[in-house]
């Protein structure tokens, strides 16, 4: 049995996560098993309470504790604007940026013919039910600048058109970006120029 079985295994896990590689993978690791008290400890704790608590919500699918998340229950964010992403991480760089005070809904991911992912896999039957019940005015469709990304954005503006106002990011997201890598500068300059669908 080899005494580095375990430490072996988490840095193969490590390793699966994004942006990291097997050596990055190695160097983190070791980095943890230097400062055990400091870090290792501590982040194991929390990602056995992380493992147990976290769930999506309910309402529009960001990722918390609750069953319906604090933005979903703000009275505060309950402005009639509804900002559409694709996954958590793109909500994330919204609330990042501190430009937006509305809702959002996140879709998990975009409509793709390729892979079999139609709007039943995504949560936009939820989203089109949400329209009337939340008196919701404005869906803005912060997607990314993708093939996948527009395909899914004109969907919804199908699926939505006279009902609400339909907005879209504008400048400053690039063609192919992702709204998870760019900065805050440049999702606030694109959440205030957006234009009508």
């Amino acid at each position: 049995m080899s005494s580095t079985k375990d430490i072996d295994a988490l840095i193969e896990l490590m390793a699966k996560l994004p942006g990291l590689g097997p050596r990055s993978a190695r160097r983190a690791v070791l980095h943890l098993i230097r400062k055990r008290s400091l870090l290792l400890t501590p982040l194991a704790d929390v990602m056995q309470t992380v493992a147990a608590t976290a769930r999506e919500c309910l309402n529009c699918g960001n990722v918390g504790t609750l069953d319906i998340c604090d933005i979903c229950t703000s009275e505060k964010r309950g402005n009639g604007e509804l900002c559409v992403v694709e996954d958590v991480a793109d909500l994330w760089a919204m609330e990042r940026s501190g430009v937006f005070k509305g809702r959002y809904h996140v879709l998990g991911g975009t409509l793709s013919a390729l892979d079999a992912v139609g709007p039943e896999e995504l949560r936009i039957p939820r989203l089109i039910d949400r329209i009337p019940s939340e008196g919701i005015s404005e869906v803005i469709l912060a997607l990314n600048a993708t093939i996948d990304g527009q395909t899914t954005a004109h969907y919804i503006v199908d699926q939505l058109e006279g009902q609400v106002t339909l907005t879209s990011l504008a400048q400053g997201v690039p063609i192919g970006g992702e709204l998870d890598y760019l900065d805050d500068g440049t999702i606030t300059a694109a959440m205030r120029a957006r234009k009508t669908l």
